[in-house]
């Protein structure tokens, strides 16, 4: 199957991987795309605005391209058990512009991938690609049946899996050393990790909370915890 993305940057990013895109539209005064399909040899079309705000709906800022689905890659491209490894796990995420953003923070932080559960879970889609701002080329995603068989097997690989959970079991992620393999689990938005998942994990983790609101976004927290547990380990 096939789907649009759009936006200059997310549609340039794609470029990285041109075997993707099946077809661009582009409107004339866009030569800037027009150079980058032919340079590349690929099918375009100059279209109208009108015929293009049809196709998408956001800001297109004068390109669409129909590309193939994401490729989603093997655990096994994933593992690097060198003490500066670090693959984030999504246990029952739904929210596109969460799993965006966490991408994009991941591809910032030179994160070695990101595991999905294949039910209960949002996919790669062009939201996705959008909010990740071109991050969806870079970063490796695995998609798996059973995350907590999965972070088994990461264990047995050297990972210790450090869950971002607030509970009366948690530590504050400050009281945590993170310098050795990590796979940080981050839950759905409204129920958190699930209790077999949470079972895997060799630490729970909280952010310190100074003001009067008690919780953070999904992707704020995985941004802030990656930094933290990627300062230590480089």
């Amino acid at each position: 199957m096939s789907e649009y993305i759009f936006g200059k940057n997310v549609v340039k990013e794609a470029f990285s991987n041109p075997e993707r895109i099946e077809e661009i539209y582009i409107l004339d005064k866009n030569t800037e795309f027009i150079a980058l399909a032919k340079q590349f040899r690929l099918q375009y079309k100059i279209i109208s605005s009108t015929e293009m705000d049809k196709m998408v709906s956001g800001l297109h800022q004068g390109v669409v391209a129909m590309v193939k689905d994401y490729q989603y890659y093997q655990l096994s491209e994933v593992v690097n058990t060198q003490k500066t490894s670090l693959i984030i796990a999504l246990d029952g995420l739904e929210d596109p512009h969460n799993l965006g953003a966490i991408l994009r923070t991941c591809e910032a932080a030179d994160v070695d991938g990101v595991i999905l559960p294949k039910n209960r879970s949002v996919k790669l889609n062009n939201t996705v690609a959008k909010v990740s701002a071109g991050a969806i080329e870079y970063i490796k995603v695995v998609e798996v049946v059973n995350l907590t068989q999965t972070l088994k097997q990461l264990k047995e690989k050297g990972y210790w899996i450090v869950g971002a959970e607030k509970s009366q079991k948690s530590s504050s992620m400050w009281d945590i050393k993170y310098d050795m393999p990590i796979v940080l689990v981050i839950g759905s938005e409204g129920k958190g990790i699930s209790r077999l998942v949470k079972e895997e994990c060799d630490f729970l983790v909280e952010i310190p909370m100074l003001g009067k609101i008690n919780s953070l976004n999904a992707s704020v927290s995985a941004g802030i915890m990656i930094y933290e547990i990627r300062r230590q380990q480089k």
